[in-house]
Protein backbone atom coordinates (compact mmCIF):
# COMPACT_ATOMS: atom_id res chain seq x y z
CA UNK A 1 0.00 0.00 0.00
CA UNK A 2 2.68 2.72 0.82
CA UNK A 3 4.33 2.33 -2.32
CA UNK A 4 1.30 2.38 -4.46
CA UNK A 5 0.81 5.36 -2.24
CA UNK A 6 4.15 6.71 -3.63
CA UNK A 7 3.72 6.05 -7.41
CA UNK A 8 0.35 7.96 -7.06
CA UNK A 9 1.58 10.35 -5.49
CA UNK A 10 4.48 10.96 -8.20
CA UNK A 11 1.82 10.59 -10.88
CA UNK A 12 -0.06 13.18 -9.64
CA UNK A 13 3.02 15.74 -9.08
CA UNK A 14 3.76 14.87 -12.96
CA UNK A 15 0.21 15.77 -13.94
CA UNK A 16 0.72 18.82 -12.03
CA UNK A 17 4.07 19.81 -13.45
CA UNK A 18 2.70 19.21 -16.87
CA UNK A 19 0.18 21.64 -16.25
CA UNK A 20 2.54 24.45 -15.03
CA UNK A 21 4.59 24.06 -18.28
CA UNK A 22 1.93 24.60 -20.33
CA UNK A 23 1.00 28.15 -18.34
CA UNK A 24 4.40 28.64 -19.03
CA UNK A 25 4.34 28.17 -22.67
CA UNK A 26 1.58 30.27 -22.70
CA UNK A 27 2.99 33.14 -20.69
CA UNK A 28 5.95 33.46 -23.71
CA UNK A 29 3.68 32.71 -26.34
CA UNK A 30 1.48 35.80 -25.06
CA UNK A 31 4.16 37.96 -24.18
CA UNK A 32 6.12 37.53 -27.14
CA UNK A 33 3.99 37.39 -29.97
CA UNK A 34 4.79 40.52 -31.70
CA UNK A 35 8.34 40.84 -30.54
CA UNK A 36 9.95 40.19 -34.00
CA UNK A 37 12.41 41.51 -35.69
CA UNK A 38 14.47 39.98 -32.77
CA UNK A 39 18.22 39.02 -31.92
CA UNK A 40 18.99 36.95 -28.73
CA UNK A 41 22.24 37.80 -27.48
CA UNK A 42 23.93 35.04 -25.01
CA UNK A 43 27.14 35.65 -22.96
CA UNK A 44 28.47 35.19 -19.53
CA UNK A 45 26.69 36.67 -16.35
CA UNK A 46 30.25 36.88 -14.65
CA UNK A 47 30.84 39.95 -15.83
CA UNK A 48 31.20 43.14 -14.13
CA UNK A 49 30.49 46.67 -15.97
CA UNK A 50 34.61 47.75 -15.91
CA UNK A 51 34.91 44.80 -17.89
CA UNK A 52 35.55 45.85 -21.82
CA UNK A 53 32.87 43.18 -22.92
CA UNK A 54 30.61 44.32 -21.02
CA UNK A 55 31.00 47.73 -23.24
CA UNK A 56 30.82 45.65 -26.24
CA UNK A 57 27.58 44.08 -25.25
CA UNK A 58 26.47 47.00 -24.45
CA UNK A 59 27.44 48.69 -27.94
CA UNK A 60 26.35 45.96 -30.29
CA UNK A 61 22.95 45.84 -28.90
CA UNK A 62 22.41 49.42 -29.49
CA UNK A 63 23.83 49.29 -33.08
CA UNK A 64 20.99 46.45 -33.95
CA UNK A 65 17.95 48.35 -31.70
CA UNK A 66 18.67 51.45 -34.08
CA UNK A 67 18.63 49.41 -37.01
CA UNK A 68 15.04 47.94 -35.80
CA UNK A 69 15.73 44.71 -33.92
CA UNK A 70 14.15 44.16 -30.56
CA UNK A 71 16.73 42.48 -28.39
CA UNK A 72 16.41 38.91 -26.17
CA UNK A 73 18.50 37.87 -23.72
CA UNK A 74 18.48 35.97 -20.18
CA UNK A 75 17.45 38.63 -18.34
CA UNK A 76 20.41 37.83 -15.82
CA UNK A 77 23.23 40.38 -15.42
CA UNK A 78 26.85 41.20 -17.01
CA UNK A 79 26.09 40.07 -20.79
CA UNK A 80 22.67 40.02 -20.58
CA UNK A 81 22.32 42.87 -18.33
CA UNK A 82 24.40 44.90 -21.17
CA UNK A 83 22.27 43.90 -24.07
CA UNK A 84 18.67 44.68 -22.41
CA UNK A 85 20.55 47.98 -21.57
CA UNK A 86 21.70 48.76 -25.13
CA UNK A 87 18.65 47.87 -26.33
CA UNK A 88 16.53 49.92 -23.90
CA UNK A 89 18.85 53.16 -24.76
CA UNK A 90 18.09 52.64 -28.73
CA UNK A 91 14.11 52.53 -27.43
CA UNK A 92 13.61 48.92 -29.32
CA UNK A 93 11.78 45.76 -26.67
CA UNK A 94 14.14 44.81 -24.21
CA UNK A 95 13.61 40.98 -23.17
CA UNK A 96 14.79 39.37 -20.40
CA UNK A 97 13.74 36.24 -20.14
CA UNK A 98 15.05 35.23 -16.47
CA UNK A 99 15.46 31.27 -15.33
CA UNK A 100 14.76 29.98 -11.64
CA UNK A 101 17.50 28.91 -10.09
CA UNK A 102 18.67 27.99 -6.54
CA UNK A 103 21.29 30.63 -7.07
CA UNK A 104 22.17 34.11 -8.01
CA UNK A 105 20.50 34.81 -11.55
CA UNK A 106 19.13 38.50 -10.44
CA UNK A 107 16.55 40.47 -13.08
CA UNK A 108 18.45 43.31 -14.45
CA UNK A 109 16.97 46.66 -14.50
CA UNK A 110 17.19 47.18 -17.98
CA UNK A 111 14.49 44.51 -19.60
CA UNK A 112 11.15 46.39 -20.43
CA UNK A 113 9.67 43.24 -21.11
CA UNK A 114 10.22 40.68 -18.89
CA UNK A 115 9.41 36.77 -18.14
CA UNK A 116 10.55 33.96 -15.80
CA UNK A 117 10.60 30.14 -16.16
CA UNK A 118 11.41 27.16 -14.10
CA UNK A 119 11.91 25.23 -16.90
CA UNK A 120 14.82 25.34 -19.15
CA UNK A 121 13.47 23.77 -21.97
CA UNK A 122 10.96 26.11 -22.36
CA UNK A 123 13.04 29.42 -22.37
CA UNK A 124 15.01 28.02 -25.04
CA UNK A 125 11.86 27.53 -27.04
CA UNK A 126 11.67 31.26 -26.34
CA UNK A 127 14.64 31.98 -27.34
CA UNK A 128 14.38 30.01 -30.59
CA UNK A 129 11.11 30.79 -31.67
CA UNK A 130 11.32 34.71 -31.68
CA UNK A 131 14.90 35.22 -32.48
CA UNK A 132 15.87 35.71 -36.24
CA UNK A 133 19.51 35.12 -35.41
CA UNK A 134 21.66 34.30 -31.95
CA UNK A 135 24.25 36.32 -31.34
CA UNK A 136 27.07 34.33 -29.06
CA UNK A 137 29.38 36.37 -26.71
CA UNK A 138 31.95 35.05 -24.78
CA UNK A 139 30.66 32.91 -21.82
CA UNK A 140 30.57 29.30 -19.67
CA UNK A 141 28.62 26.23 -20.41
CA UNK A 142 25.49 28.06 -20.46
CA UNK A 143 26.16 29.95 -23.41
CA UNK A 144 27.83 26.81 -24.90
CA UNK A 145 24.88 25.43 -24.51
CA UNK A 146 22.81 27.56 -26.26
CA UNK A 147 25.58 27.70 -29.07
CA UNK A 148 25.24 23.91 -29.74
CA UNK A 149 21.44 24.31 -29.48
CA UNK A 150 21.36 26.22 -31.93
CA UNK A 151 23.84 24.87 -34.30
CA UNK A 152 22.01 21.32 -33.77
CA UNK A 153 18.43 22.43 -34.38
CA UNK A 154 19.86 24.17 -37.96
CA UNK A 155 22.10 21.43 -38.97
CA UNK A 156 19.31 19.01 -38.20
CA UNK A 157 16.78 21.17 -40.41
CA UNK A 158 14.54 21.11 -36.83
CA UNK A 159 14.57 25.00 -38.01
CA UNK A 160 14.79 27.00 -40.99
CA UNK A 161 18.38 28.10 -41.11
CA UNK A 162 19.43 31.39 -39.26
CA UNK A 163 22.61 33.33 -38.21
CA UNK A 164 24.36 31.84 -35.34
CA UNK A 165 27.57 34.33 -34.71
CA UNK A 166 30.14 33.78 -32.44
CA UNK A 167 31.47 37.70 -31.09
CA UNK A 168 35.24 38.07 -30.42
CA UNK A 169 37.44 35.89 -32.31
CA UNK A 170 40.10 36.14 -29.88
CA UNK A 171 37.82 33.75 -27.28
CA UNK A 172 36.10 31.66 -29.92
CA UNK A 173 39.67 30.48 -31.74
CA UNK A 174 40.64 27.31 -29.83
CA UNK A 175 37.08 26.28 -30.43
CA UNK A 176 36.80 26.60 -34.07
CA UNK A 177 40.25 24.69 -33.91
CA UNK A 178 39.17 22.31 -32.43
CA UNK A 179 36.17 21.58 -34.03
CA UNK A 180 37.83 21.82 -37.32
CA UNK A 181 40.95 20.04 -36.41
CA UNK A 182 39.14 17.23 -34.76
CA UNK A 183 35.70 16.93 -34.84
CA UNK A 184 35.55 17.65 -38.74
CA UNK A 185 38.81 15.96 -40.01
CA UNK A 186 37.62 12.82 -37.74
CA UNK A 187 34.28 13.16 -39.82
CA UNK A 188 32.15 13.39 -36.69
CA UNK A 189 30.36 16.56 -38.45
CA UNK A 190 30.54 17.82 -42.23
CA UNK A 191 32.26 21.38 -44.08
CA UNK A 192 28.39 22.78 -44.60
CA UNK A 193 27.91 22.27 -40.62
CA UNK A 194 31.25 24.07 -39.82
CA UNK A 195 29.32 27.36 -42.06
CA UNK A 196 26.03 27.06 -39.87
CA UNK A 197 28.96 29.28 -37.32
CA UNK A 198 30.12 32.60 -38.36
CA UNK A 199 33.14 34.67 -36.34
CA UNK A 200 32.40 38.33 -36.39
CA UNK A 201 33.83 41.18 -34.37
CA UNK A 202 32.40 44.72 -35.51
CA UNK A 203 29.00 45.56 -34.72
CA UNK A 204 27.60 47.14 -38.16
CA UNK A 205 29.07 43.93 -39.81
CA UNK A 206 27.48 41.92 -38.04
CA UNK A 207 23.85 44.04 -37.94
CA UNK A 208 24.72 43.95 -41.79
CA UNK A 209 25.26 40.04 -41.85
CA UNK A 210 22.16 39.60 -40.05
CA UNK A 211 19.81 41.71 -42.52
CA UNK A 212 21.13 39.95 -45.45
CA UNK A 213 18.47 37.11 -43.69
CA UNK A 214 15.61 39.41 -42.65
CA UNK A 215 13.31 41.65 -44.01
CA UNK A 216 12.15 44.29 -41.84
Amino acid sequence: MERQYIIDEMTLKDTWRLFHILAEFVEGFENLADIQPAVSIFGSARCERCDPLYDKALKLAKVLGKHGFNIITGGGGGVMEAANRGAKEAGVKSVGINIELPFEQKPNPYANIKLSFKYFFIRKVMFIKYAMAFIIMPGGFGTLDECFEAITLVQTKKVKPFPVILVDSSYWKGLIDWLNETVLKQGRISPEDMAILKVMDDPEEITDYIKRFVIL
